[in-house]
């Protein structure tokens, strides 16, 4: 599969692609989290699967909504494709301003989906970005379906595992 931003999948198809904008106020974040909810349960996602998307992103949104620049919108895209969800979730922020990486959020956000990254970015690369250099904060997810990881799809479970009988 190519990258999944806008790219084809194996089949031909395009990702579908949701763009959601709400305030960063503690009454829309909902919002976001239900959206990806459904957009989870629409794919077979399993029931826990479903519930760790809905935390991830409302830690990602809260993580977001702490350092957006003034009263300014955050912006969610879902991605679905084949191999799962990905989500990229960003705020406009003042020059110079990270994602914080270092506290309890930030490894929730790690146990709950398959990837995730983020960091300082522009408008020009993040997903419905406004092309400009104005400085935006940045956080990426991927949770993949059952048997979609990357890994295994390539043969590499990533474990070592061995078992006697």
């Amino acid at each position: 599969m190519v990258d999944s931003r806008g790219a084809l999948t194996q089949d031909g198809r395009r990702a579908e692609r949701l763009e959601l904008r709400v305030p960063t106020t503690p009454t829309q974040l909902p919002a976001v989290r239900a959206m990806a909810g459904d957009l989870a349960m629409r794919m077979d996602y399993d029931l826990d699967a479903v519930e760790d998307l809905r935390l991830a992103v409302d830690e990602a949104c809260a993580t977001l909504s702490a350092i957006v620049s003034g009263d300014r919108r955050l912006t969610v895209v879902f991605e679905t494709t084949r191999q799962g969800l990905h989500i990229d979730a960003w705020v406009p922020t003042a020059e110079g301003t990270d994602v914080p990486r270092d506290g309890f959020g930030w490894a929730v956000l790690h146990t709950l989906v398959d990837k995730v990254e983020a960091g300082p970015a522009t408008q020009a690369t993040v997903p419905a970005g406004d092309g400009g250099t104005s400085p935006v904060a940045v956080i990426s997810m991927d949770k993949y379906l059952p048997g979609q990881h990357p890994d295994q799809l390539l043969g590499d479970s990533g474990q070592n595992v061995s078992v006697v009988r």
